[in-house]
């Protein structure tokens, strides 16, 4: 049996789809990758933030259309890159076990950051949780792949990454520091690898569920819960990550200067701890929409 997985061009995505390949092939099962050009990847040399070209999702859209158009018969994302409501059509098969969900800095530390220097970044939600703890920093735009990002780190500055890109491509050398996951609350999955097929097909559910990582499937699931409560349209800086029994979440407004910041204990069952998710965001929202 060979299986057509549909995945991003870039050396991230690809390094990330070759895992599942090779992961599906201890099952006994070869797999052929199928490169998608995505939006996200057409607009990487513009220098406008990803929120303003359709957010969540520009990176996914076009991989999970090879699925559904019958080219591909997986497709493999960054799961913080799916939007919080899933595709028509399609279910998450599998979610890979996850790495770090740290995000970092390259470059210098955060106590070697120079009063007013610039950290580089495209993502609301890092500025946001940065200016709460160094609100003398400025800001520049980060667009590109790992390494075109990794040319850009400001003068006596840094940028932020995710560690999990920088672990898949072997470059964690380049950590100047690891932000605390509890403080700079990560993006919703990040870390981890999400799969999709078709909605209904029996046969390859059942081999991804070969592959799926209960443990990080119940994290993510919270975690997408308490996003999709936000509503799918919501473009505010927003983090949401499961440690053991707890999950941390921030919110903050439109100018990253006021924010909400929990840290609720969960009960170990999904159903319940899905709902606690979603209350949580509800409370998130309502306090930051008074402010």
């Amino acid at each position: 049996m060979t299986v057509r997985i549909a995945t991003r061009a870039s050396a991230q995505a690809m390094r990330q789809s070759q895992l599942v390949a090779e992961a599906l092939g201890r099952l006994g099962v070869e797999a052929e990758l199928m490169m998608i050009n995505t939006l996200g990847d057409r607009t990487q040399r513009s220098e406008t933030p990803i929120h303003t070209i359709g957010g969540q999702g520009v990176f996914v859209k076009e991989v999970q259309q090879a699925v559904l158009d019958g080219f591909a018969d997986l497709a493999v994302h960054s799961a913080k890159d799916l939007p919080s409501t899933q595709a028509p059509g399609l279910v998450i098969g599998a979610f890979t076990e996850r790495r770090s969900a740290a995000d970092a800095l390259v470059g210098r530390r955060l106590d070697q950051l120079a009063h007013g220097a610039t950290v580089a970044t495209g993502a609301v939600r890092r500025r946001a949780q940065l200016r709460q703890v160094r609100p003398d920093l400025a800001f520049a735009e980060l667009r590109g792949n790992i390494h075109t990002r990794l040319e850009k780190i400001p003068e006596d500055g840094a940028i932020v990454m995710a560690v999990a890109a920088l672990e898949v491509l072997q470059l964690t050398d380049l950590v100047a520091e690891r932000l605390d996951p509890e403080v700079f609350v990560p993006a919703v999955g990040q870390g981890c690898v999400a799969v999709e097929c078709a909605a209904g097909d029996e046969g390859l559910a059942e081999l991804l569920h070969g592959i799926d990582h209960p443990g990080t499937r119940r994290a993510v699931t919270i975690e997408r819960a308490f996003l999709a409560e936000l509503g799918s349209g919501c473009s505010l800086p927003v983090g949401a990550h499961v440690a053991d029994r707890e999950l941390h979440s921030f919110l903050a407004d439109d100018s990253g200067e006021h924010a909400i910041v929990e840290q609720i204990e969960l009960s170990g069952d999904l159903e319940a701890d899905v709902s606690i998710a979603r209350r949580s965001a509800r409370r998130s929202q309502a306090a930051v929409s008074r402010r």
